[in-house]
């Protein structure tokens, strides 16, 4: 009886020790999840978001790995972002905070802010005016913001939000991108400190690349906690359930 308990014991202790390192495999080649602690990436992102990031999409360096272990040099199997990508990446000026924004700059490209307008190589990115985004607060009230639609040069269009057109980062020189690295910009272009503020973010090298943001699995606006069962038909954003990310 007593070598048949430990016999028990034991497969159960192996069982849960498979379990770990297959959990540890996926999330370091597959997918990781993340979830969006501020409001840099809305309408594209919104605070409470929760999201899966493609671990293959860049290759793989030490920033796969738990707790960033130095056992890659480098980046393996490295396959080119695009530009539009969203993006999570290390801060380079911490190499360990995770970032998450838009790949606007790619190597060798001439990025510039003027009159809150973006420019990439000399030309303007076109926009286009929609309906305002709509936003109740935490205190109940409704916050509205411009929202357009920015047409990259690959054809990717997606969301932004202007505040102004005469914001602090709204007017900036011509960044040049230097090779190997890569240019990230926030879609709340007002409330964002991206690339653009090169004391605290600047350009993100390839091998700070940890993957591209796929598809939201799961959101809540706040109002309720896990446990709070009678508010989660209030709190949870369903309809935001498995939408992709453009």
């Amino acid at each position: 009886m007593q070598n048949k308990k430990t016999y028990g014991i034991w497969d159960s202790a192996k069982t849960f020790v498979y379990a770990i390192l297959i959990a540890l495999l996926v999330r370091t080649v597959a997918f990781e999840p993340f979830n969006i602690p501020s409001g840099s990436m809305i309408p594209t992102l919104l605070i409470g978001d929760y999201l899966f990031v493609s671990k293959y999409s860049y290759g793989y360096s030490k920033h796969s790995i738990p707790l960033s272990l130095p056992v890659i040099p480098g980046r393996i199997f490295f396959s080119e972002p695009e530009r539009g990508d969203v993006a999570v990446f290390k801060l380079p000026t911490d190499d360990e905070t995770d970032y998450i924004k838009r790949l606007i700059g790619l190597p060798g490209d001439r990025i510039q802010m003027k009159s809150g307008r973006l420019y990439i190589n000399g030309k303007i990115v076109e926009r286009e005016r929609i309906d305002d985004f709509v936003q109740t607060d935490r205190n109940g009230n409704i916050r509205r913001q411009a929202r357009f639609l920015e047409t990259l040069p690959n054809g990717l269009v997606h969301p932004i939000l202007e505040k102004s057109d005469h914001d602090m980062l709204d007017d900036t020189s011509v960044y040049t991108v230097p090779p190997e690295h890569y240019f990230a910009m926030g879609d709340n272009r007002d409330n964002s400190q991206d690339s653009r503020v090169l004391s605290e973010v600047g350009f993100v090298p390839k091998k700070n690349l940890v993957g591209r943001a796929e598809v939201l699995f799961f959101s809540t606006n706040g109002a309720g906690r896990f446990w709070e069962v009678w508010k989660w038909p209030i709190s949870i954003r369903f309809k935001r359930f498995f939408q992709g990310i453009t």
